[in-house]
């Protein structure tokens, strides 16, 4: 078991990237750049709390696949918009993209965020016919705490969430260097301020406690570079939902922030990936 100056080593993935700060900086340079010359339907409510609004990138054909990319920052920081710069190659490629945000830690508890990410996709599902978007295609992706959150999406059982949602409401989804077995984090030091986790809350929360319905395609990737609990937490699931998992995209060479940008980069097999699951060709 490791102490809880291991478990910071391991899981504090910005404390191992000196200039994460001037990624940062980088990705919201690059994501206003994109809202410049993309369509961007901004601040689109789905829920009654302020934080729950997402940005909505649609394309002109109509009944258009729908990628929903959930943000990481360890559910304590960053915002839908430090992530516009992954939109381009899918809209490009003719899929609608959805950046939901939801309400951050210490204000906002862990399993409020998953209700949250819970009513952005029911929203998204309900208006997918005045936004262009075809119902029967929609793929849900995260990077770190965002992954998460999408596994938590795999488990849900939409029909008993809202009568008026279907069992299958997703036909897949991505998840790049996530935390799918959160007891770890409760005994995190660097963490403990803000999320407050103990025991019985992570074990509630963890995704690999839980076994999806339905054999939804699941697609994971962590970077070759992450720590050894990352590569660790990236098979758990795996292991976890052996009738959901489809491909392990390896990543070599990336650091934990360096993983999502694969997701936007239309080079990368990640980006295919992705778009197999969403219908399109790669």
């Amino acid at each position: 078991m490791f102490t809880p100056d291991q478990i910071d080593r391991q899981y504090n993935a910005r404390a191992a990237i000196p200039d994460h700060p001037a990624i940062f900086e980088r990705w919201r340079a690059q994501s206003r750049a994109a809202r410049d010359v993309l369509r961007c339907e901004q601040d689109c409510q789905f829920g009654p709390a302020p934080a729950e609004t997402l940005d909505l990138y649609p394309v002109p054909a109509a009944n258009a696949p729908l990628l929903v990319f959930i943000h990481g920052g360890y559910w304590r920081s960053l915002d839908k918009q430090d992530f516009s710069f992954l939109a381009p190659a899918f809209v490009s490629a003719g899929v609608v993209v959805a950046m939901p945000n939801y309400g951050l830690a210490p204000v906002t508890r862990i399993e409020d965020m998953v209700r949250q990410m819970l009513r952005a996709l029911g929203w998204l599902h309900r208006t997918a016919p005045q936004l262009g978007i075809d119902a029967r295609r929609i793929v849900v992706a995260g990077h770190s705490a965002g992954a998460h959150l999408a596994a938590m999406m795999l488990v849900a059982d939409w029909p008993l969430l809202a009568r008026d949602l279907p069992a299958d409401l997703l036909c897949g989804a991505v998840c790049i260097s996530g935390l799918y077995d959160l007891q770890p984090l409760a005994r995190a030091p660097f963490l403990q301020q803000d999320l407050g986790l103990d025991e019985p809350t992570a074990q509630f929360l963890s995704p690999i406690r839980y076994r999806p319905r339905l054999a939804t395609p699941l697609i994971t990737a962590v970077g070759g570079d992450e720590s050894a609990e990352f590569q660790r937490q990236n098979g758990l699931i795996r292991a976890a939902w052996p009738h959901c998992f489809r491909q392990d995209l390896p990543l070599p060479g990336r650091h934990h922030l360096a993983s999502v940008e694969a997701l936007g980069d239309p080079g990368h097999p990640l980006f295919h990936a992705a778009l197999r699951l969403l219908g399109r060709a790669a």
